[in-house]
């Protein structure tokens, strides 16, 4: 299928791009569908295989049950892959070089200590909160976990508030921009598949991620506080805010950096939609600098003064900072790039429209199905990226026709479902387990229970957004 990669929202199917026509009856598509998810569920959970080869061997799956042809087959998988890596692949790699910048400039620890340093002890939990969701608008969930730990361990001791009171609703702050708001991959891929506006999605992200947050951080943070209490680990006992830059930045230009590309990607969503000439130069200007990859590069070439010689970093270390971000995110990009080829591959034997003549006639909300077809997932398989990726391959034919902020939407109930239940096949699951030094059931009443009310409360948010969307 033909890509729309000139779109500046980096839509590869637009949302009014008729989908193709069935390749084969009906039930051998559902069966085709379902052998695909069944064998990269089964490759990932039980044989732990790589969810890159999982995904190459669910599209083959496809593809061969469904009755395509191998060079057909291998096409649409390529022409997936490749679309994917160019849109997705440059956002993931700029956001990753910022965060880098970020954190190895001690730009976030002056984010943190700022920010705690002026809480009283009662409102620690809402500044940790307000933490996690700070640190997490950048950088991927496991580097903002890593980075936030000493910080953790450090304001629970001093505030006596306990590990888990403390801890969790900056977990909550984390684990809500990685699933609601780009630049996170989930979100993205998301964004890519539905032909959802980028500007327009991240607006809503932030308005829905903001409720979410509260109740499931500092309020179930606290009830979780009385349910388990663990002793806080010696291993970063001195202070956070050492780092190997002669210098932090200013809490003002660090936040200023953080937030430069934000506010660059919403200008352009404000601009579509108050001025209405395309033709008029104001317009011209924030769609270029609104423009994802254009917004990040800015935000990077920005970050490397502001950030990096801000903090006393010389050339060359601003170039090895920059380009240390880059082997971390390699098997993110695969699993993504892949993500797009076993979307492309169901797109192609016609399953998307089989699925939307289907959710109409049972007459279900696309928000809803698209939720519980994201945590279903999620829940087989641990991975919120391939939950997002292959729930958003089964709704695209259940676009067709929406608005744009309907289709930001459906984005943000793929989302919500794809942080439900983080349990045992999860990687961060074990992460938390070990950061806390919490037992399998604590980290399940904890973590788990975290993760599900997020999930929840982020379903419920969209669906009210949906009643005057």
């Amino acid at each position: 299928m033909t890509t729309a990669l000139a779109n500046p929202t980096l839509t590869f199917l637009a949302a009014d791009t008729e989908l193709p026509e069935p390749v084969a009856p009906g039930w051998q598509l559902i069966v085709a569908a379902l052998a695909g998810i069944a064998v990269i569920v089964l490759a990932i959970t039980l044989a732990r295989v790589h969810p890159f080869l999982a995904l190459i061997g669910g599209a083959a799956t496809v593809g061969i049950v469904a009755g395509e042809s191998i060079p057909t087959l291998l096409e649409s998988f390529t022409d997936g892959f490749g679309t994917t890596a160019a849109g997705v692949g440059i956002l993931i790699a700029l956001g990753a070089m910022f965060a880098k910048l970020l954190a190895d400039s001690g730009g976030a620890d002056e984010i943190v200590d700022t920010i705690v340093g002026h809480a009283s002890p009662r409102l620690l939990p809402w500044a940790m909160a307000l933490v996690g969701a700070i640190i997490g608008l950048p950088m991927f969930f496991e580097i903002g976990l890593v980075l936030l730990m000493p910080v953790i361990y450090l304001v629970a001791r001093r505030s006596g508030l306990g590990l888990i009171v403390i801890g969790i609703p900056a977990l909550a702050g984390l684990s809500a921009m990685h699933g609601f708001v780009p630049p996170h991959p989930g979100p993205l891929v998301a964004i890519d598949a539905l032909g959802a506006d980028l500007g327009t999605t991240l607006a809503l992200g932030v308005l829905v991620a903001i409720p979410t947050i509260v109740v499931a951080g500092p309020l179930f943070g606290t009830l979780a506080g009385r349910w388990v209490t663990v002793p806080i680990p010696e291993t970063f006992d001195a202070d956070p805010g050492d780092g190997p830059t002669t210098r932090r930045p200013s809490f003002g230009i660090t936040m200023f950096s953080v937030l430069l590309p934000v506010v660059l990607m919403l200008g352009k969503a404000l601009a579509e939609i108050f001025v209405e000439d395309e033709n008029q130069p104001v317009r011209k200007v924030l769609d270029v600098l609104g423009t994802p990859v254009i917004a990040l590069l800015i935000a990077v070439v920005v970050a490397m003064f502001t950030l990096g010689r801000g903090s006393g970093m010389d050339r060359e270390t601003i170039s090895k900072c920059t380009g240390a971000a880059l082997p971390a995110i390699a098997g993110i990009l695969l699993i993504v790039a892949a993500g797009g080829g076993f979307k492309q591959v169901l797109v192609d034997t016609g399953i998307g429209t089989l699925l939307a003549d289907w959710a109409k006639d049972v007459n279900i909300s696309v928000l809803l199905l698209a939720w519980i077809l994201a945590a279903l997932i999620r829940l087989a398989t641990g991975s919120a990226t391939v939950a997002t990726i292959t729930a958003s391959s089964l709704m695209l034919g259940l676009v067709d026709g929406l608005s744009s902020g309907e289709v930001s939407l459906v984005v943000l109930a793929i989302g919500a479902g794809s942080v439900f239940l983080s349990h045992v096949n999860d990687a961060g699951f074990w992460l938390v387990k070990e950061y806390f030094g919490m037992t399998v059931g604590q980290t399940f009443k904890t973590w788990s229970m975290m993760e599900t009310v997020l999930s929840v409360t982020g379903l419920i948010v969209v669906l009210l957004l949906g009643l005057v969307i």
